[in-house]
């Protein structure tokens, strides 16, 4: 309260000295806003590069034409805007909305009156209007997937805070120790309530502090319950009632997020269900019908399937799975190591073993490599049909095929209705067709794989010395409390932890101060020869730096201070285990989508549209024999089989699907059960791709050829 008259005070002498400065000089002083530079460096730094072209865009469309967007939504638009630390107004965000959609809407128009077809024109029309609404949202979904990959650090993010304020009771101290062991974005969001502070817009971390938590009210007010525990602490007047209050905040932010995660986990299911059926069975199911349709209605071509199930589709199943991610309240998650640890970034590449040299090679290449490949193959029949290169096909003789075979490679023949030359209808067409899904799941697949493939080991080796390191940390504690210098204490549990990734990593430090005659500090931090270079861990470093502060006040306390991050580890591990196993029956269900279910279906599913077509183009061509040398009535048969779509591009679109499916849920299996772990999601984006592209492809390869094998064996038996 004296302070808050005192600073009130203060306010009220500075504008009376503004208002005689205005009076004697005639001018007015206008408010300034100071703005850190270590903080927008820190920002521009860490802001991905598409949010800065957002930005970039909706300031641009505002100087272009100013809209208005509403008071309502005006005040959606800031709080979005503030939370995702965009640099953007309201009236930005709706011109951009507005400008780009009309930019959609023309170029569709255009596009459709140069190709005379209605349906582009429907088409663009409802995609520029469905876009309206979705970049008006866009902040309040970049904010949501701020607040996710906030949320996933919230409970570290107690526990750094909590582990330095038992030794150490300072709250500023504290929280900077948190944001140097966090990862952005709460990271960012620590080191603005410092550097607020700094540039005098609050008085105190206290008012920041509470600032900034206002902002999770609505999400996560167990946050802010933990953070008010902890400032709760500073006013305690005995040390036990200090440490009770502290261990009360980690417990709370423990407790609620249990408790919050079970009732997620409970409201999941149907929105699971439904986009289960709207996204994988009832398009897929479709692709059954779909083929006899195109052939009775001629004016459905392929590339109209294709913005139905490549574009259209895949962004209501994104936008459905954003909406259940948006959802999930705060867990505990993991973040890519390599971000923290640019040493760690040389093993984001391909790394080949010259002598003593290493060359790093991007994943990129390969995969570009990889992509061409397979993509070249996949367009080879157009390329030969285009090229003139004659049709050679196998099997016993056809004439009604154009290569004289009864299976052909390319396929090409004479429209019924038209006489255009129209294809690849050919076995060999559809088969190499296979080769275009390979070159989109295996491009990405690879590159996913190869980028995330060496991070993830390390990081599981480090989380193994993370599950081992509370116990080892516990006998730390209690050889530190039996009186043994921290020298003397490592090199006692390494012996007992012999044979375990801790006991190596306390072995190195005993090693280092023995052999090098270093003090405990450089054993583990050397940026050299220190420990923790071959052991990368946030938690392992943070808990070091606890133990060499609790060194210099003594073996007792820092005994204590040990135990105690043991105890805290292991009650981070129990609830963050317990949350897994209440998301256990759904991601088991989603990864079987995601790894079997839907590229069986799909794959099954393309090689009966295949026996279709094929049935329906033989029926046509025989037909046609027929009724040329028989009575003119039976004519009219013929116009009852059209063309129909080539299984060729019909495999392609349905091929294409089911990699931007497995990506999708793939997405959101990953956030679901780690939430924002970016390191995990590539991992697992590069296993399901290569995974469910190949087994797809094998599955609708064996379909294809053994259903076109039996329709044409019934059909050569029938006429």
């Amino acid at each position: 309260m004296p302070d808050r008259i005192n600073k009130q005070r203060m306010q009220d002498l500075i504008e009376e000295y503004k208002k005689a400065i205005e009076k004697e000089l005639g001018t007015r002083i206008e408010k300034q806003k100071i703005v850190s530079k270590e903080y927008q460096e820190f920002r521009e730094e860490y802001m991905p590069r598409h949010l800065n072209m957002y930005e970039n865009l909706c300031n641009l469309s505002e100087k272009l034409l100013k809209i208005n967007p509403g008071k309502n939504k005006w005040h959606e638009i800031t709080e979005s805007a503030q939370i995702a630390h965009l640099k953007v107004t309201p009236s930005g965000v709706m011109s951009f909305s507005i400008l780009f959609s009309l930019s959609v809407i023309l170029f569709g128009s255009l596009f459709s009156l140069l190709i005379n077809s209605t349906f582009f024109l429907v088409f663009f029309l409802i995609l520029g209007l469905s876009l309206i609404a979705i970049l008006m949202k866009l902040p309040d979904f970049l904010a949501n997937s701020w607040r996710l990959k906030t949320s996933n650090q919230m409970v570290l993010c107690i526990f750094y805070v909590v582990t330095y304020m038992r030794h150490t009771s300072n709250l500023e101290n504290a929280i900077e120790f948190a944001a140097d062991h966090l990862a952005p974005p709460l990271s960012i969001d620590l080191k603005k309530v410092l550097w607020d502070v700094e540039n005098e817009r609050y008085g105190t971390v206290k008012e920041s502090l509470d600032i900034y938590l206002e902002t999770w009210k609505k999400w996560n007010f167990e946050f802010i319950e933990s953070f008010h525990l902890i400032e709760g602490s500073l006013y305690e007047g005995s040390e036990e009632h200090r440490l009770n209050s502290l261990d009360k905040s980690l417990d709370v932010i423990l407790s609620e997020t249990y408790e919050k995660m079970l009732h997620y986990s409970h409201n999941l299911q149907s929105p699971i269900t439904m986009l289960h059926m709207l996204g994988i069975i009832l398009p897929i199911l479709g692709l059954v019908i779909l083929p006899l349709i195109v052939s009775f209605m001629e004016e459905v071509k392929w590339y109209q399937i294709a913005l139905l199930y490549n574009i259209a589709l895949p962004i209501s199943v994104f936008y459905l799975g954003k909406n259940i991610l948006s959802k999930r309240p705060t867990g505990y998650g993991q973040t890519d190591i390599s971000e923290e640890n640019p040493d760690l970034k040389k093993y984001k590449n391909i790394i080949w073993a010259i002598g003593n040299k290493e060359i790093l090679i991007n994943p990129i290449f390969l995969s570009i490599l990889v992509f061409g490949m397979f993509f070249f193959l996949g367009l080879s029949p157009i390329l030969m049909f285009s090229l003139g290169i004659p049709d050679v096909g196998f099997g016993d003789a056809d004439l009604s095929n154009s290569c004289g075979k009864r299976f052909c490679l390319i396929g090409y023949r004479e429209s019924a209705s038209t006489g255009e030359i129209i294809g690849p209808y050919g076995l060999g067409s559809t088969v190499l067709s296979l080769s275009v899904t390979l070159a989109f799941g295996l491009g990405l697949g690879l590159f996913f794989m190869l980028r995330s493939k060496n991070i993830i080991k390390i990081r599981r080796k480090a989380n193994q010395l993370e599950l081992e390191f509370a116990s080892a940390l516990f006998q730390m504690g209690n050889r530190l409390g039996d009186g043994l210098p921290a020298e003397i204490s490592f090199e006692k549990v390494a012996d007992v932890m012999q044979g375990t990734v801790s006991g190596s990593f306390f072995r190195l430090v005993s090693t280092n101060i023995r052999r090098l005659g270093v003090s405990v500090k450089d054993a583990i931090f050397d940026p050299v020869y220190g420990a923790l270079i071959r052991f990368p861990s946030n938690l392992i470093e943070s808990s070091m730096k606890v133990l060499v502060q609790s060194i210099k006040k003594g073996p007792k306390i820092a005994a204590q201070a040990i135990i105690n991050i043991s105890r805290y580890i292991k009650e981070i591990h129990s609830v963050n285990e317990r949350l897994k196993d209440l998301m256990g029956d759904i991601i088991s269900d989603m990864n079987s989508q995601i790894k079997f279910l839907t590229p069986a279906i799909a794959g099954i599913v393309v090689g009966i549209t295949s026996l279709v077509t094929s049935i329906i183009g033989k029926l046509g061509t025989q037909l046609k024999a027929i009724t040329e040398s028989g009575p003119s009535a039976q004519a009219g048969l013929i116009g009852l089989f059209g063309d129909g779509i080539p299984t060729y591009y019909f495999q392609i679109i349905i091929g294409i699907y089911v990699v931007q499916i497995t990506y999708i849920l793939t997405v959101l299996v990953n956030g679901i059960e780690n939430g924002s772990d970016t390191l995990s999601e590539k991992y697992q984006l590069g296993i399901n791709l290569v995974r469910s592209t190949i087994l797809y492809c094998l599955i609708a390869g064996t379909v294809i050829i053994t259903f076109n094998v039996i329709a044409t064996n019934i059909l050569v038996g029938t006429f």
